[in-house]
């Protein structure tokens, strides 16, 4: 007995006491100085200073020799017990039975450890004995009722570290038995994510001997992972390691709570430190991801004919994404026309999330543009939920996020965490958005002057236009593509001097008259674009202009093309196997100077399979540098995205290449079908 008593219970933290339906209390040196008391014992007997003598702490020692007791335990390591024993309290006698017991604090410091048990109404009422051992049976099976629906599990592991005991609360928050459950089977059920970290942070507490403390994902009964909260206490005898008791307590609300707490501040401080609104965007984008979205896009929305109209198509360019280590990130800038029934128009339209689960890889046509299902198919994502983000009033910004693999969707409560994000970041993004609220209403004027290129039976054609960041005009960046009256199409690109209203106005004029000089000759381009000339000078002012046009000529069964520049920097041809080369054989002065010569056409036989990009110069001039350096920079990265689909060819253009943001863009790209369907290899 006096072996127990001796049990050493240094290191052991006292809180693994509170929980005790008991009163105890722990005494330590000769004077028998409190050291600690639990719930119960406050409770029960006063919340009595710690550090206080025994006789400020305990009972009276003139109605029982409780000094005498404690100096015998002390002394000897015998335990001592008390049967209803009275105590003297504030209030009229109460009586407990009590045990004493000496503990060890190592290096030869003793102390008494003293439970106690009120039987206060057994002794003043001996006729409720009979009701009081029923009371008592039913308070036991209410206790064990409890224990079996409390979350909170305990454990017991042997000194080095296999689990030899645990509550049956385990089984029933995790659903694992005992006999896979036992030794280390319990890391089965810590998410796959968490375990080895898990496993290295418990071999070091038992390499150590210290208390453990750490939070891990546990699978729970229904198959979703909840964060539990373990705490592993070494316990010790005569200075050896005997055992651990650890408890594994539920934490996931205060988890919960505190990472939304730091998500939002995350994202506050994310945007107060720009001022730009695609940064922001990038910025809280990558906030966003990987905690709560395995990939995210996030796109500037713009209605082009407004809400009156059911079947108004939408602008949608994607100003950032974000992805999650391991898997690919689209490209930052991308643009795309969607139809009414888009899931990103409905919620722009209605501004409310809308979320969807699917098989992995197999998403429902319509929930996102047309690069984020691409997306979606490649990286097995199995739910998507895409969010607008009311500013001002108006919902500028859709954010589409994704969730991949085995990773469960985005749930409801991380919908209104996502809401919250975007709210606290209001005033950044409102003071940005004035400024951007003006460039949208100039990108849908400049997109209502921009065609889309036409559909074709075998030639790809894709058209991107970029606004400048930092301009809240139209500029007079254009493109332009149709079919001629004998059947062959037509591309061009141009430039008119200048960024602002006056620019876009002659751009537009500029446009419709080449537009109707092609379609009233079929001539060669060089021929066109000398007429076009000559119109010009009936503007109302000072114009030049810079333009490519072309016609893709089918020869021979084969394409080419038939094209003249006009001051404009030269066409680009990126065979099927990534070798690229500028069309310069046939530069012109640009447009809007009297030229005696004329312009001069060109043709260039198109490989199979090959892209031709059109572009303006915003895409490649850096002030202080050479064009030549701008002009081999994108070569190069042409040539690497040979192979890529058309789409997805213009928006890494756009994207990946280093631009200052001072001026506008526009790109138009032509795709010739591959060999075995032009050449029957």
């Amino acid at each position: 007995m006096g072996d127990e008593s001796d049990r050493a219970i240094s290191g052991l933290p006292f809180e693994v006491l509170d929980p005790a339906p008991v009163s105890v209390a722990v005494t330590r040196g000769a004077d028998h100085r409190l050291l600690y008391t639990n719930k119960a014992y406050r409770e029960q007997l006063g919340d009595r200073p710690i550090g206080s003598p025994l006789h400020a702490s305990f009972a009276d020692g003139h109605r029982v020799r409780y000094r005498e007791l404690f100096d015998q335990v002390y002394a000897t390591g015998e335990p001592v017990v008390l049967t209803a024993a009275p105590a003297s309290t504030a209030e009229p006698d109460r009586y407990f039975t009590s045990s004493l017991s000496r503990v060890s604090f190592g290096g030869g410091e003793y102390g008494v450890l003293v439970v106690a048990v009120e039987v206060t109404d057994q002794i003043t009422a001996a006729r409720q004995v009979e009701a009081l051992a029923e009371e008592r049976s039913h308070i036991l099976r209410r206790y064990q009722s409890l224990m079996r629906v409390s979350a909170e599990i305990f454990w017991v592991a042997g000194p080095t570290g296999e689990v030899i005991e645990r509550s049956p609360s385990w089984e029933r928050v995790t659903g694992q038995p005992w006999e896979e459950y036992k030794g280390r089977g319990w890391l089965t059920m810590v998410h796959p994510d968490d375990r080895e970290a898990t496993m290295a942070s418990w071999a070091e507490a038992v390499g150590r001997m210290e208390v453990w403390e750490y939070a891990y994902r546990l699978r729970t009964v229904d198959g979703t992972y909840r964060h539990y909260a373990v705490k592993g206490v070494p316990i010790k005898e005569h200075g050896e390691l005997v055992e651990w008791v650890g408890t594994c307590t539920d934490i996931e609300q205060q988890w919960q709570e505190q990472r939304s707490q730091q998500l939002l501040d995350r994202a506050a401080a994310a945007t107060a430190e720009r001022t730009n609104l695609e940064e922001m965007l990038g910025a809280v984008a990558n906030v966003i991801v990987p905690e709560l979205a395995d990939g995210c896009g996030v796109h500037l929305v713009t209605d082009l004919t407004g809400e009156q109209r059911s079947g108004a198509p939408f602008v949608v360019e994607r100003v950032a994404t974000a992805a999650r280590p391991g898997l690919p990130r689209l490209p930052s800038y991308g643009e795309e026309r969607l139809p009414p029934d888009n899931w990103v128009v409905l919620a722009a339209r209605r501004r409310r999330p809308m979320s969807k689960r699917f098989p992995p890889g197999c998403p429902p046509a319509g929930v996102a543009p047309s690069w984020s299902q691409q997306w979606m198919v490649a990286n097995k994502a199995n739910s998507i939920v895409v969010l607008p983000v009311v500013v001002d009033g108006a919902v500028p910004v859709v954010v589409t996020l994704m969730t991949c693999g085995d990773r469960p969707p985005i749930s409801r409560a991380d919908v209104a965490l996502l809401s919250r994000m975007f709210d606290h970041a209001h005033d950044a993004l409102s003071g940005a958005m004035r400024f951007q609220r003006t460039q949208q209403i100039a990108l849908a004027l400049q997109h209502s002057l921009l065609a889309e290129p036409p559909k074709l039976a075998d030639l790809r054609i894709e058209a991107r236009y970029r606004a400048s960041p930092s301009a809240a005009e139209v500029g007079g960046d254009w493109y332009d593509s149709f079919i001629l009256p004998d059947g062959v199409p037509v591309m061009a690109i141009g430039d008119v001097a200048g960024h602002d209203l006056g620019a876009a106005v002659a751009m537009s004029q500029i446009r419709n008259m080449l537009r109707a000089l092609a379609m009233d000759r079929c001539e060669p381009p060089g021929e066109i674009l000398n007429r076009l000339n000559i119109a010009m000078g009936s503007l109302s002012s000072d114009v030049t202009a810079t333009c490519v046009l072309a016609r893709i000529e089918e020869y021979g069964g084969r394409y080419r093309l038939n094209y003249a520049v006009a001051g404009h920097p030269p066409p680009l041809l990126v065979t099927a196997d990534g070798v690229g080369r500028f069309l310069e054989s046939c530069v012109n002065p640009l447009l809007g100077f009297p030229n005696e010569d004329g312009c001069r056409s060109s043709i260039e036989p198109l490989p199979s399979g090959s892209t031709v990009l059109f572009y303006t110069d915003g895409l490649i001039e850096r002030p202080g540098e050479n064009i030549d350096d701008g002009l081999e920079r994108l070569r190069r990265l042409a040539c690497s995205l040979a192979r890529c689909s058309l789409e997805r060819f213009c928006d890494q253009v756009l994207s990946s290449l280093p631009t200052t943001g001072l001026d506008d863009i526009a790109v138009i790209a032509l795709r010739l079908p591959p060999a075995s369907d032009t050449d029957g290899d």
